[in-house]
């Protein structure tokens, strides 16, 4: 019980670092910034912050719920139907739903998995709209030797069997962007131009684009511009650093704020979810739960313009 006392206190004291980290983005965490009790975070209103799951898997799904609260937001990215109560038991949204799709490499591109799928996503749509949550991840799949004209339409065909029913449950489904150039080789949906195309073909205002800042920085760049010109297209963002996907501070070439404010300057009002890899390292020069937490804190400060 002691033991679980200590951990608990360890999370909280973790996720109230946010002011200090703030103040200090740089290198590793200060003892004094990873000890000092600052209260919590208390944002400004204008980004719905969230966090993706699986960047901080070395938590439990209970602990990273503790950290959200104590942090100050309250929504967690990619999470299954099997894990929806534990959400629900902290008072968090599930800002972006999974676990109706294939693989990242399996997706909507290829007619083979169109009848899994359908069935897949059929049922996950069901289940969220008795949830109460509105966002769904899918995945056009690698190109294995497709050509993107032939992508676009086995997506479309497939995607507009199910498009009725998410509108009639005001569900969005959305396709990630991801770069193929380091990151998923092969991966068909790697451009803001292919996936625009597959949304004006589809046709759909519940079908939409997350739209990954390190993903498209990689892949093509002028991220600005592109939020600014293709924003009605976009439902839902990732952030992580460029180059490593690690935290989002000053030791990596995107100036965050800046374009935490393009999008807000184009009416967005959806979810912006942290999906960097922590790898700060704690006073004593190791990597430690403690200070990859107080980089979560620091990112959220960071965004929240």
């Amino acid at each position: 019980m002691s033991q679980s006392l200590n951990r608990r206190e360890l999370l909280k004291r973790a996720a109230l670092s946010s002011l200090a980290l703030a103040a200090a983005p740089t290198g590793s965490v200060s003892a004094q910034a990873m000890s000092r009790d600052q209260g919590s975070f208390v944002g400004r209103g204008n980004i719905k912050h969230s966090v993706a799951q699986w960047t901080y898997d070395f938590l439990s799904l209970e602990e990273l719920c503790q950290v959200v609260n104590e942090i100050g937001f309250s929504a967690i990215d990619l999470i299954g139907p099997e894990q929806w109560q534990i959400l629900k038991n902290h008072n968090i949204d599930c800002s972006m739903c999974n676990g109706a799709e294939i693989s990242l490499t399996e997706g909507w591109n290829r007619p083979d998995y169109h009848g899994r799928l359908i069935q897949n996503y059929t049922s996950h749509i069901e289940l969220m709209a008795q949830a109460g949550y509105r966002n769904l991840i899918c995945f056009s799949g690698n190109r294995d030797g497709m050509d993107d004209e032939s992508g676009l339409q086995h997506c479309a065909d497939g995607l507009k069997q199910i498009m009725a029913l998410a509108e009639r449950h005001n569900i969005v489904v959305h396709m990630e962007l991801f770069n193929s150039k380091i990151d998923h080789p092969d991966y068909m949906c790697d451009s803001s131009q292919w996936g625009i195309a597959l949304c004006e073909r589809i046709g759909s205002p519940n079908f939409r684009l997350l739209y990954d800042i390190y993903h498209m920085q990689v892949q093509e760049g002028d991220v600005i511009r592109t939020i600014r010109d293709h924003h009605q297209w976009f439902g839902h963002y990732h952030t992580a650093g460029v180059p490593g996907r690690n935290e989002i501070d000053d030791s990596q070439e995107l100036y965050y704020p800046a374009i935490m404010k393009a999008i807000l300057a184009t009416g967005f009002d959806g979810y912006v979810a942290q999906e960097f890899i922590p790898r700060r390292d704690g006073p004593d020069g190791v990597r430690s739960d403690e200070a990859r937490i107080a980089s979560l804190a620091q990112a959220v400060t960071i965004c929240d313009v």
